[in-house]
This record gives structure tokens, sequence and C-alpha cells, in this order.
């Protein structure tokens, strides 16, 4: 096993673009079935916390995925009125269930929480242990 670094304020100070939190960070997500991929940018700490919120409340949790993925796709843009006028969208929102399955919804939601380190998935933050 390999040993882990201490993070140091040397380390900090030296390396501080490395260190520093990125606010625009965008990741692509391939998604099989379209065979194509898609581009999401890093939610912001509000964004997340709402779609959190959401799927805590049993009246609004169905939507909290899609409220995410809505919001945090660039490419395509979800929001264009033209294509959501397209797959005749009541609210701008249904664009996402219109060209995503479920399944495709809640892993770009959980995809963009992770970004912002609100669920941790293995590659990016392990829990240490003596």
């Amino acid at each position: 096993m390999t040993e882990i670094k201490k993070l140091t304020l040397t380390d900090l100070i030296k390396e501080k673009e490395k260190y520093q939190v990125k606010k625009d960070v965008t990741e692509e997500l391939y998604i099989q079935r379209l065979d194509a991929s898609i581009t999401i940018r890093k939610p912001e700490r509000s964004l997340c916390l709402d779609t959190i919120s959401m799927s805590r409340d049993k009246d609004q949790a169905d939507q909290a995925d899609v409220y995410m993925a809505y919001n945090i796709v660039v490419e395509p843009d979800l929001k264009d009125p033209e294509l959501q006028k397209a797959y005749g969208c009541v609210e701008p929102t249904d664009i996402v269930e219109k060209i995503f399955d479920p399944g495709e919804i809640a892993s770009i939601s959980q995809a963009g929480l992770e970004l912002s380190g609100y669920i941790s998935s293995a590659k990016r933050v392990k829990d240490l242990k003596n």
C-alpha cells in the first residue's frame, strides 16, 4: 500500500493553483443509450442544497434529480426555447425526462453532486483509517 501524503501549509501556499477550489468546472458524461456525451457544469452550493432538500420532501422527491440535471447540463443547452418547443414541453424541466431515462437522470444528478463534493465517490475522497 502506498503512503498517503499529509497536506501541509507549505503545500497550500506553494501550490495555491493546484489546491484552490475552482468554480467553473465542467465534466463530460457519456450516455450509452444515446451513444453521445453531454457536458455538465459543477453546480453552485445553493443548487446542491435545493436538490438535497427536494429529495427529502415526499412531494418533490421525484423531481429532485430532474431539477439538478436541468440546471447542470450545459451542452446540449436544455434551456433552449426552440428545443423545448420541439419536444412539446409544458414546463421547462420537462425536457430532461423527454431526452433521458430515469436512471440516466439520476446518474447526471449524482455526477453534479460529486463535482461539488456533496457525494463522495471512491475516486474523489477516501476515509483514512489508522
